[in-house]
């Protein structure tokens, strides 16, 4: 059975930190790519970081570029995103999901097969 399972998120003051956690499993994990997408209340789904397993190349969006670093662990087959110097704007359920690495790095919602269950963050002002 295939699972993505993502933890860690919370609340938060802003200028703060938090780290998520998504755990893969029932897939081949270096044949994927892993992103973090967010979406807020009233906006659309939106990409924030990918990672390549196969070789840890890592593409992130505008909005988080210097903030934010997604990491893997290839043993544990678990994506993190750690996320410094939160700001309001990134309050949202943050999901994690996996591409087939053939895609390239992208955030084509529709190339991604699987999907975790989503972790509210929460940054206050």
């Amino acid at each position: 059975e295939v699972q993505l399972v993502a933890s860690g998120g919370g609340l938060a003051r802003a200028g703060g930190s938090l780290t998520l956690s998504c755990a893969a499993s029932g897939f081949s994990f270096a044949d994927y790519n892993i992103a973090w997408f967010r979406q807020a209340p009233g906006k659309e789904r939106e990409g924030v970081s990918i990672i390549r397993n196969s070789d840890g190349h890592t593409y992130y969006a505008d909005s988080v570029k210097g903030r934010f670093a997604i990491s893997s662990d290839n043993v544990k087959k678990t994506v993190y995103l750690e996320m410094n110097s939160l700001n309001p704007e990134d309050t949202a359920i943050y999901y994690c999901a996996a591409a087939p690495r053939r895609y390239g790095l992208a955030f084509t919602i529709a190339l991604y097969d699987y999907w975790g269950q989503g972790t509210q963050v929460i940054v206050s002002s």
